[in-house]
């Protein structure tokens, strides 16, 4: 009796060993869902490791004009192609695709926060949950690690507004200006100062540009633009490196015109500003200009007229809108890996220098780490850039060891030492 006693008690601890770790068994799993109008997408492989990357996507154009579509995707990840090799290393991803395109900043806060709760409530707890962001979805990343304490563990934010937006959307309206002086800028576009609210970049924008490109002869013209400008950095590179010009040109002029018309009806009004600007040269630009033929006194007539249309300013409210959405702190919570491409012709390198600012002014720095790679063009990582920084976040949350240059090797494509530029105007 007693044998067959044992052996039942035996096989309930079989059993019951069998359910928990069924219990523990949370993947393979791959859902789809709303949350308040957003898309999300979670995918849990069989291994794993209990850590969870949220990702935040960047700018998505709003279809606001005829012909054109939202894109509603809940991505997991920047590419396609490294979904795989995340879930093989362990990786749970989550995504939201936020509730609305455009500058969606504090809806994609709360979607992003409101998914991660999603999945710890109806999921499982993750060991250590990490914010990954890139472009527009850093500025939603570097306000979320302000605010959200116990949501997330850290953050890798790649290609980063790390200037807040005010700052960001100010440098824009001086590409506007510049652009003002040098080709004009239509009165059907609206003004530098205040975009027409309905501006259609494709079907209004582009064409003009691309016949002014089209004209050799306008090269020293966009070069002044792009050296005044500050794009990709004072002290960078002169002349503009291979692959680098026309695109710049019409990347940043798209968010100059239709994506701050966008901005402009968020906030109820225009909200630029360059009051307080100076627009200036270096000597060596100034030298490279004159290499490209360029008189001296044609260089300071272009000079004296950007610098005689610092009359922008913006209604108060308005500008108080773009700076809730969203201008930092930097009073961080939790560690904070940035990444970014020297030569990055939209979101420039000179933006990380603005963010180191802003939290050493926080006194965070402890829970900052920058590193920079010699990519050209905005967000152009390579798979074992980005599969390094996702590495050298979670060991950072994991251990508290915060990470060295010696974690980014100039093997992969790594600038160790790197230091970059300020931004050119405040």
């Amino acid at each position: 009796m007693l044998k067959k006693a044992l052996a039942f008690c035996s096989l309930i601890l079989v059993f019951a060993a069998s359910d928990l770790f069924a219990a523990d068994q949370i993947g393979p799993l791959d859902v789809t869902g709303e949350i308040n109008n957003a898309p999300y997408r979670i995918v849990v492989p069989s291994n794993w490791n209990g850590t969870l990357l949220v990702y935040g996507h960047g700018y998505r154009d709003k279809a606001d004009h005829p012909g054109e579509v939202d894109n509603r995707n809940a991505d997991i990840a920047p590419s396609n192609a490294l979904v795989p090799v995340l879930l093989a290393q362990g990786y749970a991803l989550a995504g939201s695709a936020y509730r609305d395109n455009g500058w969606e900043v504090e809806g994609g806060i709360h979607d992003l926060k409101d998914l991660t709760v999603y999945f710890k409530d109806n999921i499982a707890e993750p060991d250590h949950t990490i914010l990954w962001a890139f472009s527009m979805g850093t500025v939603i990343a570097f306000d979320s690690m302000e605010r959200f304490h116990g949501i997330y563990d850290g953050a890798l934010s790649g290609c980063a507004v790390g200037a807040g937006a005010t700052q960001t959307w100010d440098a824009a309206a001086d590409l506007a200006v510049g652009y003002d002086v040098l080709f004009g800028f239509p009165s059907a576009w609206g003004s530098p100062s205040d975009v027409r609210d309905d501006i259609d970049f494709e079907a209004e924008v582009q064409g003009k540009l691309v016949s002014e490109v089209s004209n050799i002869a306008n090269f020293p013209k966009f070069e002044f633009l792009r050296l005044v400008t500050g794009t990709p950095g004072r002290g960078i590179v002169t002349p503009p490196p291979p692959a680098f010009f026309p695109g710049w040109l019409f990347t940043d002029m798209f968010f100059a015109t239709e994506a701050r018309a966008e901005l402009e009806r968020r906030a109820g009004a225009p909200f630029v500003q360059n009051l307080d600007r100076e627009y200036s040269l270096s000597p060596g630009e100034r030298a490279y200009l004159m290499s490209l033929s360029v008189p001296p006194s044609v260089i300071d007539g272009w000079l004296i007229q950007m610098n005689g249309d610092r009359y922008i300013s913006s209604p108060p409210f308005a500008r108080n809108y773009v700076e809730r959405n969203a201008n930092y702190s930097g009073k961080i919570k939790s560690p904070v890996l940035t990444m970014h491409t020297v030569l990055d012709p939209l979101v420039t390198v000179s933006q990380e220098a603005e963010y180191a600012d802003t939290v050493s002014k926080a006194r965070r720095s402890d829970l900052l780490f920058q590193t920079y790679t010699n990519g050209n063009g905005h967000c152009n990582f390579t798979g074992p850039q980005l599969l390094t920084a996702v590495g050298a976040i979670n060991n950072w949350v994991a251990t508290g060891v915060k990470p060295t240059a010696a974690n980014f090797p100039a093997a992969a494509g790594f600038v160790p030492g790197f230091t970059p530029p300020r931004m050119l105007q405040p």
